[in-house]
């Protein structure tokens, strides 16, 4: 007969410092360790996943969908992840859509393509063109295509409300900016000032900083808001949050903003992970801004 092994008092202690441990290191930022904590409880679930799928012709221009396994008219999330544009794999932000779709969403999570090989605009453009296919193939994956939320983590976020605040992007990929229900920022660059080398790479002429950022671009057009942001974001200060919701209200979309004090950089993003889930309320916000049971 087999008998569980008694915790003692040393026990729980090794199990929480453990428990800890794993939640430090996915919310610490894009680390293998971190991934791997973060996606090991996403490996399976409730919900099934479509790997790969093309929409575009490029190598990045793929993506993922994570759809609940009774999905029939479900709310669209559109995730794009963070790597100030030179960095990122969907594969890497398996517990994004997982999350997403045990909390009853349809989640697509696509590539982009990132510098050195592309430059603003490139990636707003494969961000409308994912959106574009999503639509398209909404009622294939069990989802509402006149119910899609934009969302997105740190230059994700500044992606998702690039094509939240100007419709131009959606309209040349051949999309509807009317389907589009919501925009879910995470510690994104709204008022964006490039500050390094590879930034003035990326962001540069013809182009200028009125093109790229989204808190200059707001029209009363743009979708009810949800923003989320750590208050000791170091890398992404929170006044882009602020800045962006005040020009938000300014043109009377409604918008949710939420700060966490004592929370970083990749703690909102972190959050959605099984292992950090109790960093930040990120879920719980985002089932209350979609309107989901839970």
């Amino acid at each position: 007969m087999l008998r569980r092994p008694a915790v003692g008092p040393l026990g729980r202690r090794q199990f929480g410092r453990l428990l800890a441990g794993s939640a430090a290191a996915v919310a610490s930022g894009c680390t293998g360790l971190g991934f791997s904590i973060a996606n090991l409880p996403a490996l399976r679930g409730p919900f099934e996943r479509s790997a790969g799928l093309a929409y575009g012709d490029a190598a990045r221009q793929s993506l993922d969908v994570y759809r609940p396994k009774d999905a029939r008219d479900a709310p669209l999330v559109l995730f794009w992840y963070g790597g100030a544009w030179v960095k990122g794999r969907k594969e890497d932000y398996r517990f994004v859509g997982a999350a997403l779709a045990a909390a009853g969403c349809v989640a697509v999570l696509p590539d982009y393509r990132l510098y050195p090989a592309a430059r603003f605009p490139a990636f707003i453009e494969d961000g409308a063109l994912a959106s574009a296919w999503a639509i398209r193939h909404a009622r294939e994956h069990g989802a509402d295509p006149a119910r899609v939320i934009l969302a997105g983590h740190s230059a994700g976020a500044h992606l998702a409300a690039m094509l939240a605040v100007q419709p131009r992007w959606l309209e040349r990929a051949g999309a509807d900016p009317a389907a589009i229900r919501g925009l879910i920022g995470l510690s994104g660059p709204y008022a964006l000032q490039p500050n390094t080398s590879t930034l003035n790479a990326i962001f540069a002429a013809p182009f200028s900083s009125a093109d790229w950022r989204p808190a200059e671009q707001v029209t009363p057009r743009a979708p009810r808001t949800l923003l989320l942001h750590g208050a000791d974001d170091g890398v992404v200060w929170p006044r882009h949050a602020e800045t962006f919701a005040t020009a938000l209200r300014a043109a009377g979309v409604p918008v949710e903003l939420e700060i966490y004090p004592g929370r970083g950089h990749a703690d909102t993003v972190a959050a959605l992970s099984a292992p950090a889930r109790s960093r930040a309320p990120v879920l719980p916000a985002i089932r209350r801004f979609i309107g989901l049971p839970g």
